[in-house]
């Protein structure tokens, strides 16, 4: 196949897009893009490979987002993180954190479509429920773990990562999922 082919067969499947599929990779830019940048304005020094890999990676994400490269983007960014970040929890970390999931989130959704595909309001209601929960919960369990914390009770993360779990499970119960997959 010839450059020329290549390009023609990519501007007829741009075309061929349809507006869940367009939508979710915006929201994967942005999404990552907010999370590549928050650590980086930070007053802590951050790593200079965070920005070398995830660049790369969030282009890769919103190209295939069915690939390993939302994966790996979320690991190098929460990984940068973790390595030099101050370990109170802020707004950054609450920003961060919630950017990240919706990496995750809209890449999970556009990885299950094809990019012509067209998706219904029944199917997008599906995904908004768990996106919108899991987007509040964020702030909620970082402000419950800033009281732990803050209250210096023993074992802090994990009564934070068990409250983490908790959310996810009435989350996924609350869409309607089954441990079937269904």
């Amino acid at each position: 196949m010839t450059l020329a082919d290549r390009i023609t067969n990519w501007l007829a499947q741009l075309r061929a897009s349809g507006l869940a599929s367009v939508l979710s990779r915006l929201v994967i830019a942005i999404a990552g893009t907010v999370a590549l940048v928050v650590p980086t304005v930070q007053s802590w020094d951050q790593l200079d490979l965070v920005p070398l890999l995830g660049v790369p990676l969030l282009l890769v994400c919103i190209w295939l987002p069915d690939s390993t490269a939302a994966a790996l983007f979320l690991v190098v960014v929460a990984g940068g993180w973790m390595m030099r970040a101050p370990s109170e929890v802020g707004f950054g970390l609450v920003v961060t954190g919630i950017a990240l999931l919706a990496v995750h989130l809209a890449s999970a959704f556009a990885a299950q479509i094809p990019s012509y595909g067209k998706v219904s309001r029944r199917a997008l209601r599906r995904w908004l429920l768990p996106a919108m929960i899991a987007g509040l919960l964020g702030p909620v369990v970082a402000i419950a773990a800033a009281v732990v914390r803050g209250a210096e009770v023993p074992g802090s993360l994990l009564v934070t990562v068990a409250a983490l779990a908790a959310a996810t499970v009435a989350v996924w119960f609350a869409a309607g999922q089954s441990v079937s997959g269904g």
